[in-house]
């Protein structure tokens, strides 16, 4: 039974996208609609939120393991596990499936590319996202691509891989980043009032974006990608799907 004490989870991840592996400590156990979950006292597993997808692994504690399932982020930070369950105040060791979380850092970080690249030449804005291993997408608006600006789209976002510039992750004040909207790509108005201190991932010299996903440190990690199709999804507004190659 989980009690009405709050556990702030310290997000690794928030800092350091690169932790494989790591030691927590075990606040709460509990079962829900969605299955038996753990909330452990600092995780590196990034909870399914912002358009993309979980992270998944396992927890190991006396010869015993549990996979981690889906991790959500209501509150609680919830690691939904498949196996036995750890007590309590157990120390556990904590492994995030790599080949998973480094796919996904790719193709957020190749998302961030594209969505620059349209917003500074044909002024789209991103209005929506979904980051998978396999493939990703955006919806931009307004929107009305020709063949031909999907091909400009598609090789300046290379070229920006390829340049190999390096990627930061830092936070800044909230009242400070929206005194100076224009150089940050958010739209404050969607962000949650409690919220004081915003992340920030900088492709240096190139493109800020107020973001809490999982990114790479270099755009020469992205790898070339490659723009599958585009989709009309209403008014002024264009779905562009793509994947890494």
């Amino acid at each position: 039974m989980v009690n009405s004490v709050i556990v702030m989870t310290e997000l690794i991840y928030m800092k350091n996208c690169y932790v494989k592996e790591w030691n927590a400590v075990i606040e709460k156990v509990g079962k829900d609609d969605q299955g038996n979950f753990i909330v452990l006292d600092r995780s590196a597993f990034y909870p399914e939120s912002g358009g993309q997808l979980t992270d998944t692994g396992f927890v190991e504690w006396d010869g015993q393991k549990a996979y981690v399932i889906k991790v959500t982020k209501r509150g609680l930070i919830k690691h939904y596990i498949n196996g036995p369950e750890p007590p309590v105040g157990k120390k556990v060791h904590c492994v995030v499936d790599w080949k998973r979380r480094y796919a996904l850092m790719k193709m957020h970080t190749a998302q961030h590319i594209i969505s620059a690249v349209a917003l500074k030449r044909f002024g789209s804005k991103t209005v929506g996202n979904q980051i998978h291993t396999d493939y990703s997408r955006l919806d931009l608006k307004p929107s009305k691509l020709s063949q031909t600006d999907l091909t400009f789209l598609e090789q300046k976002s290379n070229e920006i891989v390829d340049s190999a510039i390096p990627i930061e992750i830092y936070e800044v004040d909230r009242q400070e980043a929206e005194s100076k909207p224009e150089k940050y790509r958010c739209n404050f108005s969607l962000l949650p009032k409690f919220i004081k201190k915003l992340r920030v991932v900088y492709i240096k010299g190139f493109d800020k974006a107020i973001c809490a996903g999982t990114h790479v440190s270099n755009t020469k990690e992205v790898g070339h990608f490659k723009i599958l199709k585009k989709e009309n999804k209403g008014k002024n507004t264009e779905r562009i799907i793509y994947e890494l190659v």
